[in-house]
């Protein structure tokens, strides 16, 4: 062989292997670097060595599903999940699978939020918060679909022209307690939009059940609060106050994850501050993860006065006993025990639903990995 071929070659084959060193030390060292579950300052509660998988107070419900993001529940007791990969599945006396067309997975985003009308058992209407692929790049919007007899029909644009891209993609919808359909928006990788209350983006939505605009909303468009980065949770207390699980930043300065309290027209101040940072016209967080902790939190409900929160990074259910002064008093339960939560909801039967999310490329999978898991609320009990 040719002495510069054999060099052609060799410098080849270092080539290949430099390049597969690189894929080794990129997924082997730095993606878990960046999502394994930090250290964490909070008390920690209840641990599944505590409990016992397969029992009355906790059971695995469902299992191999692929990146379960949302659950509802219909008033049959069925449940509804959404996969951010594009299904819709029903699980329960009467399973189903439904492939959700336009839906583009990529990275975060994918189909992702779903929530049921207040008035379903009489118009059957069902809301998905999904991302699509248009000549524009990606976009998130809202649909809303009739979903009788195990089929969905009478797909309806409900809101369109969310910023879209393969991170910060928010995501989670819900109907408030004034009978109007709330939307969080991620700022799409571009912290400026945060601040923008002309754009959809880094924001928490408002519209009717139809998708036309509140007359109170108060930026005469659907936009309710603004300066928010990644918000992926929200939830109402008996009180009628709505609360909200946001990202904080990423990459080697993790850290300063938020629950907000939020109310009409304020700016929660991404990208401008963070932590207990502080500014006359904006409003910090009512709580935060620190700058030496990440939570990554996601979906939030509440029961009896507490407020939990799934963590992904932080590998944990966090219970937050909302004090009288508003404050929040934080404990993390099952830390590590299931790895990645993504989803909390109360069932009908009264008890807390979380999904897990180790197959989102960012986890660790394990057998049967994704699951939902059924949690008796009295174990955490103060």
């Amino acid at each position: 062989m040719p002495r510069l071929t054999k060099k052609i070659v060799l410098l080849s084959v270092a080539g290949i292997l430099l390049v597969a060193a690189s894929l080794y030390v990129f997924r082997d060292v730095i993606i878990p670097h960046f999502f394994r579950a930090t250290e964490t300052n909070l008390d920690t509660g209840v641990e599944l060595s505590d409990v016992g998988q397969s029992t009355e107070d906790l059971s695995i419900v469902a299992e191999n599903l692929d990146i379960p993001w949302e659950i509802a529940f219909l008033p049959s007791g069925d449940m509804l999940v959404t996969e951010r990969s594009g299904s819709l599945l029903r699980i329960g006396d009467n399973d189903q699978k439904h492939t959700i067309e336009g839906v583009e997975h990529s990275g975060e985003g994918g189909l992702l939020g779903l929530a049921l009308h207040p008035d379903f058992q009489d118009n059957s209407w069902l809301y998905l918060y999904l991302t699509t692929r248009t000549d524009q790049g990606l976009v998130n919007r809202v649909e809303r679909y009739s979903y009788m007899d195990d089929s969905l029909s009478k797909k309806t644009t409900i809101i369109t022209g969310i910023p879209g891209a393969s991170y910060h993609d928010g995501g989670r919808i819900a109907f408030g307690p004034d009978g109007y359909l709330y939307i969080t928006t991620g700022d799409a990788g571009i912290e400026s939009l945060a601040q923008d209350t002309t754009s959809l983006a880094g924001k928490t939505l408002r519209v009717a059940d139809d998708g036309s605009i509140p007359d109170d909303n108060p930026f005469s468009s659907a936009v309710y609060s603004y300066g928010h980065r990644n918000a992926q949770g929200i939830t109402w207390d008996d009180a009628g106050n709505m609360w909200q699980t946001e990202h904080g930043r990423s990459g080697r300065l993790s850290g300063m994850d938020e629950v907000n309290r939020i109310e009409r027209s304020n700016n929660y101040g991404w990208p401008l501050i963070e932590g207990d940072e502080t500014n006359a016209t904006m409003q910090s967080p009512i709580a935060h993860s620190g700058a030496d902790e990440t939570w990554a939190p996601a979906g939030i409900a509440y029961l009896d006065g507490h407020l939990f929160f799934a963590g992904l990074r932080g590998e944990s259910l966090y219970q937050a006993r909302i004090n009288n002064d508003n404050t929040l008093s934080i404990t993390a339960h099952l830390r590590e025990d299931f790895g990645r939560l993504r989803a909390v909801t109360i069932g009908l039967d009264g008890f807390i639903y979380v999904s897990t999310s180790n197959t989102d490329g960012r986890g660790s999978e394990r057998t049967g990995d994704d699951k939902i898991i059924r949690i008796n609320p009295t174990l955490f009990q103060d």
